[in-house]
């Protein structure tokens, strides 16, 4: 016998003959503490979580989904899903729980006639921009390449093609999802209509998604993009015209801004390696000319070190920020939406930079809008639809006692922010911390996810994560 965390609290003696069947009906394994598999499943990008689960189920395929499921619901066990393994807050794992894996089904197939692909769960975003690419498709995504395109699509996806093509979300067109009594579903406009809405930003509250439908778009195998770097002594001027550029840019252009100390990056003069800088990060999807032209003003703000934006394969852009996201290192995310970005908004972020804790913090702003902002607030259970900015301030770092340091300057850089800030969130940035930010992650669809939570999930099988409780 081996005692596990039961769903609702207390601990639950489960049969190792049990676990035993279990193994010997999967496609996949049940890996047990002291095994390889067993440590690789249980760690994820961020090294602030070390938890111990009972037992690993690694998944091939749906069926092995399903028994998970029902295996561990029969039993009363607590249960983790993990795919990509990239959320800050951790939810993949859980202490002594059981955690189903899904980073084998990392399958992605592309039919250019249609312009669809067909992605598993455990896909990165680097995965689906290859086997796209090949064909010079794309998938509006995130802009880290190992981040899961599960996680990422549950709770929304934006990158550097979501004003031109509109969120992750808003290109899936349909959906497999093991719901909590064991059924395996089809989700989409036409079947399971209520379940294809929460899916579309709810996270995993309603089920494990085991295969994603996704419509893909012409662009590529290069596209315009790079950086441009200033010194932060001029971030308060360029920034004030990067927000004035923003609202008035084509929905082909995306630009992020992103404050931190320069790392040693090759095209970067030595004597600015670790010293505070604003870098414009640029991406035009379209054709190269229009590129020039839509990004001239940018390029001509003030005076920078260095201007890098040229002709880059798409599938290197989508990884040129790897390098500062490798896994390994500890991280601690807050973050906030902001209708625009006043004087005052960028002073007070600009202050917080010049104290950053670590060489390797970070606070980036991104701009959203375009085709994402024609989409109704209620069309999909993520809510924020309009054209704004969101805010990440990004602290990472390596040594285990700095942890109270570098969190405590987040959240004050946080609280300073939040006068300017919309009060709604973009859930998948949110640590594990901010429960009470639900109801900001959804706004006025809060209500109606937890009915649809209570159809297919009414028992909350599905609690680990940003939780929606069933109405």
């Amino acid at each position: 016998m081996k005692d596990m965390n039961a769903l609702n609290g207390g601990m639950i003696a489960v049969d190792v003959e049990a676990v035993e069947a279990l193994n010997a009906s999967l496609r996949g394994a049940v890996h047990m503490p002291g095994t390889p598999e067993y440590d690789e499943a249980r760690t994820i990008w961020n090294a602030m979580v070390d938890r111990r689960p009972g037992m690993v189920i690694r998944a091939q395929g749906a069926s092995d989904v399903q028994k998970a499921v029902m295996f561990a619901r029969s039993a009363g066990l607590l249960m983790a899903v993990k795919s990509g393994g990239h959320q800050i807050a951790g939810h993949a794992v859980a202490e002594g729980a059981v955690l189903l894996d899904l980073s084998q089904m990392n399958a992605v197939q592309v039919d250019p006639a249609t312009r669809r692909a067909q992605v598993e769960p455990g896909a990165l975003l680097g995965d689906l921009d290859r086997e796209t690419q090949a064909h010079a498709l794309v998938c509006p995504t995130g802009i880290n390449s190992t981040t899961g395109i599960a996680g990422l699509t549950l709770g929304g996806g934006f990158g550097w093609t979501t004003r031109k093509f509109g969120m992750t979300i808003d290109n899936l067109i349909s959906a497999q999802v093991v719901i909590a009594d064991g059924a395996i579903l089809n989700a989409s406009a036409e079947e399971n209509p209520d379940l294809f809405w929460a899916i579309r930003g709810g996270g995993g509250n309603f089920g494990v998604v085991t295969s994603f439908e996704f419509a893909l778009h012409p662009l590529g195998p290069d596209v315009l993009s790079g950086l441009v770097v200033h010194p932060i002594s001029d971030a308060a001027g360029v920034l004030r015209e990067v927000a004035r550029i923003a609202d008035t840019a084509p929905e082909e252009l995306t630009v992020w801004s992103v404050m931190r100390k320069a790392p040693p990056l090759p095209f970067l003069p030595e004597e600015w390696h670790g010293r505070e800088v604003l870098l414009l990060a640029a991406c035009y999807a379209g054709p190269m000319d229009e590129g020039e032209a839509a990004m001239a003003e940018l390029r001509g703000l003030g005076t920078p070190i260095v201007d890098v934006i040229s002709p880059h394969a798409f599938v290197d852009w989508q990884a040129a920020f790897d390098p500062l996201l490798t896994p390994g290192a500890r991280n601690y995310w807050k973050s906030h939406d902001f209708k625009e970005l006043p004087g005052a908004a960028i002073d007070t972020l600009l202050e917080a930079i010049h104290s950053l804790p670590d060489p390797a913090c970070e606070v980036f702003i991104a701009h959203v809008g375009g085709k994402m902002a024609r989409v109704g607030e209620t069309e999909t259970a993520y809510p924020q639809r309009s054209s704004h900015f969101i805010m990440n301030v990004h602290t990472r770092w390596e040594d285990a006692a700095k942890d109270d340091t570098c969190i405590s300057w987040a959240r004050d850089l946080f609280n300073r922010m939040e006068p300017y800030s919309t009060g709604s969130v973009y859930v998948n940035f949110m640590p594990d911390d901010e429960v009470e930010r639900v109801g900001g992650a959804y706004g006025d669809n809060v209500a109606k996810l937890a009915q649809i939570k209570a159809k297919f999930d009414p028992d909350n099988f599905f609690r680990l994560n940003h939780n929606i409780a069933p109405a």
